[in-house]
């Protein structure tokens, strides 16, 4: 349900920002997770990633899909923080026993990704060795 705050813009009731580590090569984690993303019915407002390795993404989705975007993310190989993982179960609780009242409403995840290419990480590892 999107309400309206005193002389504000609406507001997003479930807008959550996160955070969580890949060790995916962040171009092909964005390409990956948009593709998922929209497949759920999704909408991606913004992504890019930078030259240390961190992915911004922010998207939205109805509620209903809130159990297949928690599962997308964790297939596509994130490691979500601890209050990323609280957040997302408790929306995935409280839209399973409201779903009728909150089904379509909308939430919005702000999610930075830091990335660790395996490449990346074994090349450090290597030149650390030596």
């Amino acid at each position: 349900m999107l309400e309206k705050s005193t002389g504000a813009a609406m507001r997003i009731p479930w807008a959550m920002q996160m955070k969580a580590v890949s060790i995916e090569e962040p171009g092909r984690l964005v390409q990956t997770l948009t593709g998922a993303i929209l497949g759920c019915g999704g909408w991606v407002l913004s992504r890019g990633a930078n030259d240390t390795g961190t992915v911004s993404m922010l998207f939205e989705f109805e509620r209903h899909a809130c159990v297949d975007i928690y599962s997308l993310l964790i297939a596509a190989g994130l490691e979500l923080s601890q209050s990323g993982h609280i957040r997302f179960t408790e929306l995935c609780q409280c839209t399973r026993s409201h779903q009728r009242d909150c089904g379509a409403e909308i939430a919005s995840i702000d999610l930075e990704i830091q990335t660790f290419p395996v490449e990346r990480a074994s090349g450090l590892q290597t030149s650390q060795a030596a």
